[in-house]
């Protein structure tokens, strides 16, 4: 659900119309619009250089990961951390079009601990690579951009790891 959506709907709730900082808050939403499509852009256009980044930097911080034994030992294995890896850039890239962390809570995080850990992946290791992930990101983005996504990773990062 966008920003817009939630504050239209909270007011309809409430029976009233949007209040003026309200208002403001969609004001400066639409604003940020030409950075938040140009940073989905930047991320979709340097996805498979930001996988490969975040990859190796993670696989440096838990080598045990991709030795025998390891969740990711073996090619099979490691492209499927590779495919996650993906689908939790594409889930960021949803909380930032919609200016709100909750795509990401309904789309990515309910059930995912819960997941991880029946199949033995460490959790630890996921708030790991999403940090990896992100710090990967901020690489290939300026700075203006790279703070307009850190609340997506962080949040993200946060469930994973609580």
């Amino acid at each position: 659900m966008s920003l817009v959506t939630q504050i239209i709907l909270n007011a309809d709730d409430e029976l009233r119309y949007p209040t003026s900082g309200e208002l403001e808050t969609i004001k400066s939403f639409l604003k940020t619009g030409t950075i938040r499509i140009s940073i989905i852009s930047n991320i979709a256009q340097n996805e498979k250089k930001i996988i490969e980044l975040a990859s190796k930097k993670l696989w440096q911080k838990h080598p045990d990961y991709i030795s025998p034994g390891g969740n990711a030992y073996g090619a099979r294995q490691r492209s499927l951390c590779l495919r996650d890896y993906g689908w939790y850039l594409r889930l960021v890239t949803y909380g930032i079009l919609a200016g709100d962390q909750r795509p990401i809570e309904k789309i990515g995080i309910i059930g995912a601990r819960e997941m991880y850990n029946s199949l033995g992946v460490p959790v630890i290791g996921m708030a790991d690579a999403i940090t990896a992930l992100k710090d990967s990101t901020l690489d290939v983005l300026n700075e203006e951009e790279g703070n307009e996504i850190k609340p997506y990773f962080d949040y993200m990062i946060q469930a994973l790891a609580a």
